[in-house]
């Protein structure tokens, strides 16, 4: 029997106050209430053994309670994984027994009374007491699971290393929680939950959602699958009946006409683009006669003969040059992207007159009217540079104003946030498409919306009812190496498959003795940092904190560095992989990511905006006060394997420059190769002799070149299928590891409550 000295307890990142109610994942308060916080409570009391079915329904509903039981009990027990980040597949802390019950299988720490020091916890367990006594060659886990190692493996050193790997996460998980003094902070005002997150539609592969005016219905396009045909679609939020629009492999952009009754979109034909309506209620035996005015008095349209559903919208003599368009709210105009700029297309009389005046090389699109109708949003793409402008015009056209420059590329038609305060859009400036945010009066402010690491585009914001939705892409990345000696095999093979189900990850990195492998996988659930062979075999998971990634080998291949996600600012952690107590190298709150070790073993180098905006910084191996390195920008950094030079990429967006700076002092900062332009700041490795790296070239193909140091020249290697974001190279530049893409298929997502 255990005498537990409070109600307050610790498992892995999380710690819960029973008395209280409330639960915390490092520090930050979770919304965990109801049956699902009951359920916990009554786990986390018993780890290790069985709790049946009938004893939750006995705790948790009255005799008198009419419900259906084992929906309810599902239905909970699922939100409360949901705020645990669990998964029943690959459970961490809650174990399905099938038929029976639950299983609390996550070592519990209660801790001590008011006022006991930290490290004051009562054993949780019987069998983790037990598990104190034990040889070394035996792990223990929280009863019943108790593991032992019985006959001597053929792989020791690796055998060794598991287990030594499952000590030291838990190990982990406490470590941060004790060295991180963590807060909610004040979140941006411009930052809008996405917690509410959902699919929109039952069905898969859904492009470029647009809400109807009521919010309560979507239209969108989908390209052509196994599963149904391409074209336009139209479906109620979340359910109801898909319906089918049109049947046209080259029909997109949807936008809806402001009573509801219509839907616009662009089809290309014979490559021209042309703007066609069809009706929202799929009615097919509904149709419109060439000459005939559509019976509404907001507009009526001048259509053109066709013996389709879908009428074609005459613009007179403009044709428009690109597919995305949006209709006036007050249904008399369609705008589109023209030759020279945006363009006004009436609806009533077969003209097109031009509001914008783009620029000599460059073009405007992606329009988007205003709320009230009086202006109209747009992206100016500048084809010598590598920026975007979002800007505005009136409908009457005139001067355009400058809103701001958005240092990565735009992928999408931005949109105006519900009050008109601030502009959504869908960026790679760290290198992923995701969602933006920036505020009319402080344009400087972008602040990103969408999950981290979650690639986002195609934004619709709903006019009525709060609701966000957006386009993302789900995709399995897996590893591939390939060999780089001259005569040798240079196909690429895969290595390690479906490390992860988003663009996050995997950071393949080669330990500097070229035995072993470290890499990012969320296949628990989360994403932690996995070892394994080389060539991918025999892996285990290191850690179990709930968001590792970019990890680095020391020099003498026995640690592995790496970033921490947390509320209160993201950590650089070291961790032996022979066990001990890992290290957070940064515990001050600020985000601080991308280490690597200096050559000798003594240097954690990283990227961290504490001084205001991103350079890199140096800390020493066994912690202590961080030092500045570069003062003119900075992100990931690299050591040359002669300690002479610190090579680093500019900046986190895509396609940085990379620069220099002398180990031991001199000459300052500088761009010594401008010829090396990496495609991401993490698609890079300094090897024996140069730089390898993988941008964009040759037609905006993936090309894998070397920087040669010595004769200060680029060579081509290979091309690549596609451009990875990681690229790993095992010292002596032979043997390249990255990622590439597997399965993947986009989905349409709501948010809901979004302002």
């Amino acid at each position: 029997m255990i005498a537990y000295e409070s109600d307050r307890a610790r498992f892995g990142p999380f710690e819960v106050d029973l008395h209280t109610r409330e639960l915390w994942k490092f520090g930050t308060r979770l919304k965990l209430v109801g049956q699902p916080f009951e359920i916990l409570a009554v786990l986390v009391r018993k780890p290790g053994e069985l709790v049946t079915r009938e004893e939750l329904r006995t705790r948790l509903w009255s005799a008198d309670t009419f419900v259906d039981f084992n929906h309810g009990l599902n239905a909970a027990v699922n939100k409360l994984r949901e705020a645990l980040s669990d998964s029943a597949e690959n459970p961490r802390f809650i174990e399905t027994l099938p038929r029976r019950g639950y299983r609390f299988i996550a070592k519990v720490e209660w801790l001590g009374a008011a006022g006991a020091p930290p490290g004051a916890a009562v054993v949780a367990s019987e069998a983790a007491q037990e598990s104190l006594s034990k040889p070394p060659n035996e792990i223990v886990q929280p009863a019943p699971f108790v593991r032992k190692v019985g006959s001597k493996s053929r792989n020791t050193f690796l055998r060794y290393l598991t287990d030594a790997g499952i000590t030291v996460t838990l190990l982990l998980g406490a470590l941060l929680l004790l060295k991180i003094v963590t807060a909610s902070g004040a979140r941006s005002p411009l930052r809008s939950s996405l917690e509410q997150t959902r699919s929109l539609l039952s069905i898969a592969n859904t492009n470029a959602p647009a809400f109807s005016p009521d919010g309560n219905s979507v239209a969108f396009y989908r390209q052509r699958t196994a599963a149904g045909g391409a074209g336009i679609y139209m479906s109620g939020v979340g359910s109801g009946p898909v319906v089918e629009l049109t049947d046209n492999q080259e029909d997109c952009c949807p936008v809806w006409s402001p009573d509801g009754q219509w839907i616009a979109f662009s089809r290309l034909r014979d490559r021209e683009h042309a703007i066609y309506i069809v009706p929202s209620d799929g009615s097919k035996e509904e149709k419109l006669h060439a000459g005939k005015p559509v019976a509404r008095p907001a507009a009526a349209f001048k259509l053109s003969s066709s013996a389709s559903p879908e009428r074609r919208l005459d613009t007179g003599d403009v044709v428009p040059r690109r597919g995305e368009i949006d209709w006036s709210p007050d249904g008399k105009f369609i705008v589109f992207s023209g030759p020279s700029g945006l363009y006004l297309a009436s609806v009533e009389k077969a003209a097109a007159h031009r509001i914008t005046e783009q620029p000599p090389q460059a073009e405007d699109w992606g329009p988007r009217f205003s709320p009230d109708g009086r202006t109209i949003l747009f992206v100016r793409d500048h084809e010598a540079g590598l920026s975007n402008e979002i800007g505005s015009v009136s409908v009457a056209g005139g001067t355009s104003t400058h809103i701001f420059t958005e240092p990565g590329r735009i992928a999408s038609p931005p949109q105006w946030s519900y009050d008109r305060r601030s502009v959504i859009f869908s960026s790679n400036r760290t290198g992923h498409p995701a969602l933006w945010r920036v505020a009319l009066d402080r344009p400087d402010s972008a602040v990103e919306i969408s999950e981290a690491g979650s690639p986002a585009w195609d934004p619709a914001v709903s006019r009525r009812g709060y609701r966000l939705a957006y386009e993302r892409v789900l995709r399995t990345l897996s590893i591939w190496q390939m060999n780089l000696t001259a005569g040798g095999d240079q196909h690429p093979y895969l290595t390690v498959s479906s490390t992860s189900d988003t663009d996050q990850g995997p950071g393949p990195q080669f330990s500097p003795d070229g035995q072993k492998l470290a890499y990012m996988s969320d296949r628990s659930g989360t994403m932690e940092i996995w070892v394994s062979n080389r060539d991918g075999n025999n892996p285990f998971q290191l850690t179990a904190v709930g968001g590792a990634g970019t990890p680095r080998w020391s020099p003498d291949s026995q640690a592995v560095v790496f970033d921490v996600t947390t509320p209160d600012g993201s950590k650089i952690v070291s961790m032996n992989l022979h066990g001990g107590a890992p290290q957070v190298l940064t515990p001050d709150k600020t985000h601080n990511v991308c280490p690597s070790w200096s050559r000798d073993g003594k240097w954690i180098y990283f990227a961290s905006p504490r001084s205001g905006d991103w350079q890199v910084w140096k800390v020493a191996a066994s912690g202590g006060t961080a030092v500045q390195v570069t003062r003119r920008g900075g992100h990931a950094a690299l050591e040359s394997l002669d300690s002479k030079f610190l090579y680093y990429a500019k900046s986190a967006l895509a396609e940085p420059e990379v620069w220099r700076v002398p180990i031991t002092g001199g000459r300052g900062e500088e761009r010594p190769m401008p010829l090396v332009r990496p495609g991401t700041w993490a698609s890079w490795q300094v090897v024996q002799g140069g730089i390898l790296f993988v941008g964009p070239s040759l037609g905006h193909q993936a090309v894998l070149s070397f920087y040669d140091f010595r004769k200060d020249r680029t060579s081509s290697v290979r091309v690549l299928d596609h451009i990875p974001f990681w690229l790993g190279a095992t010292p002596d530049g032979k043997t390249v590891a990255f990622d590439q893409p597997g399965r993947e298929q986009t989905q349409a997502m709501l948010v809901e409550n979004f302002r």
